[in-house]
């Protein structure tokens, strides 16, 4: 179960455990601090920056971190391999869907791991109870192994041009997918992948409260792309709103396996 309803956390508050995962691309918006003065109950926060790998090359990408970086900032947050874990966001991205692959790929059940649909945005417009009070945290040992199938790298990207053995899905906005606008990170020329096909995340998201399409809806428009099997990689700006097409196509494709090209425009476009 990807998604989970605030009703149904509303009601298992105590039952599981809680991650504050926003991330947001503008700089007038600072993620932690927003949580610092409101966020769920006993919720924690997943800082997505820290919890990526940089290279020196790409330093405004959101790589994978190591396994060891990985099983020690989730122990630090308090996880236990058996947690029953909530994600949710306050982000237009919907960066709660990064921090959901992330735990899917090294190894925690997809069973266990849900996304909050509506994300705190939803959460507030419904009035629940939200606080400002420090999460108390008692330091677990998680332990963790990688899922390398569920990555994608820019040599299997290249190589995949001349194969065409799957559909590389791009997040990004439509101006930005037809290089009309300009990239928000600098040294990132405009365009696309050849031969990618472009789903604005937007398309699959009601705007009033962040929350996905139901669906029969999200079916729709993924068979308007013509992606109705399991050969689809999806990509973005730096590998955030990928991860949101993964979970949507999750939603209506149980055989599904999240696959994500981690590098996205970020990396392939670098000048």
């Amino acid at each position: 179960m990807s998604l989970i309803s605030t009703n149904w956390l509303n009601k298992n508050l105590n039952n599981v455990k809680i991650i504050d995962a926003s991330w947001h691309l503008v700089k007038n918006r600072n993620a932690i601090e927003e949580y610092n003065k409101e966020h769920i109950e006993n919720a924690v926060f997943f800082d997505l920056d820290k919890n990526s790998s940089k290279k020196k090359y790409l330093p405004h990408g959101h790589f994978l971190p190591t396994i060891e970086n990985h099983e020690k900032s989730i122990s630090e947050m308090g996880i236990n391999n058996s947690d029953r874990i909530i994600i949710y966001c306050h982000s237009d991205l919907i960066s709660s869907c990064r921090a959901w692959f992330q735990f899917l790929y090294f190894g925690h059940s997809p069973k266990l791991v849900s996304v909050l649909n509506g994300g705190l945005k939803k959460w507030k417009l419904e009035g629940r109870k939200i606080t400002n009070l420090k999460t108390k945290i008692i330091p677990s040992k998680y332990k963790a192994s990688k899922n390398n199938n569920m990555i994608k790298n820019k040599s299997q990207i290249k190589e995949n041009i001349k194969k065409n053995e799957f559909t590389i899905l791009d997040a990004r906005s439509k101006n930005r997918f037809l290089g009309l606008e300009p990239e928000p990170r600098s040294g990132i020329k405009s365009g696309s992948i050849e031969g990618s096909k472009s789903l604005p995340l937007s398309e699959l998201i009601n705007i009033k409260n962040n929350s996905f399409l139901n669906k029969q809806k999200l079916k729709n428009v993924f068979n308007l792309k013509g992606i109705n099997a399991n050969k689809v990689v999806m990509s973005c700006g730096s590998s955030v709103s990928a991860s949101s097409l993964a979970l949507a196509y999750s939603i209506i494709n149980d055989d599904y396996m999240a696959k994500i090209y981690i590098g996205s425009w970020t990396e392939y476009g670098k000048q």
